[in-house]
């Protein structure tokens, strides 16, 4: 398979995840607030996650301006992970709400782990 192929197959599987969790906290917003307040992100920058997980994830999808909307998206994973690990750190395991009803079992290190792997592939979806 030819290189630039390789980056097209990362930002779609990036695309669709950012997609599934930014439509389940939009279909689910009560319960998205009550679970951005448990993982202590003020509801004033948590109701606009899931318009940015969707847009990040739309523009992908359709591969316009892959390169710099890939470098959007591991912003956005980057922020997602260190949040994670900070309160990993302070011993704290709130629910995921990560994908929003379709997650809601406590964070730990596995969290990370599949972050990094987002984040991996949103990098081959920017330099591919």
């Amino acid at each position: 398979m030819h290189r630039s192929t390789w980056g097209v197959v990362a930002a779609v599987v990036v695309a669709a995840v950012l997609l599934v969790a930014g439509v389940s906290k939009l279909a689910r917003q009560a319960g998205w607030r009550a679970e951005s307040t448990g993982m202590g992100v003020p509801w004033r920058f948590a109701r606009l996650v899931p318009y940015l997980e969707t847009t990040v994830g739309a523009l992908m999808l359709v591969q316009l301006q892959r390169h710099v909307v890939a470098w959007c998206a591991v912003a956005l994973l980057a922020a997602f992970t260190v949040l994670l690990g900070a309160r990993l750190a302070q011993g704290q395991r709130p629910p995921c709400a990560c994908f929003g009803s379709l997650s809601a079992k406590p964070i730990g290190p596995g969290h990370l782990a599949r972050n990094a792997v987002f984040i991996a592939l949103a990098v081959a979806a920017a330099l591919l």
